[in-house]
C-alpha cells in the first residue's frame, strides 16, 4: 500500500462552504473503504490536504475526481506520492 498526499487549494470560498457537508461525507465514505489515512484543513484558509492510501496514483486520481469539492469547482487538486517517516 502506498500513500498519496492530495492538496486541495481553494478556488471558490462560496462553493467550498456550500459543498463542505458533501465533501466531508465523501471523505467519511472513503475512510470506511480504507482509502483515507489522515485529513485536515490549513488554518490560513488556503485549502486542505488528504493523505490517501492506495495502489497507485491512477487509483487515487479516480477517487479525487469524485470529491464534491473537485466536481463542483470549489477546489483544485494536486497529488504527490508520500513516503511516511516514523519518529522524530
Amino acid at each position: 500500500m502506498k500513500y498519496f498526499a492530495v492538496f486541495l487549494p481553494m478556488k471558490d470560498e462560496e462553493k467550498s462552504a456550500q459543498y463542505r457537508p458533501d465533501h466531508l461525507a465523501f471523505l467519511k465514505e472513503q475512510g470506511e473503504k480504507g482509502h483515507v489515512f489522515v485529513k485536515g484543513r490549513f488554518v490560513d484558509g488556503w485549502g486542505g490536504m488528504v493523505i490517501y492510501q492506495g495502489n497507485d496514483i491512477a487509483d487515487i486520481t479516480s477517487i479525487v475526481l469524485e470529491d464534491p469539492y473537485v466536481v463542483s469547482g470549489a477546489r483544485d487538486f494536486e497529488i504527490h506520492e508520500w513516503e511516511m517517516q516514523e519518529g522524530r
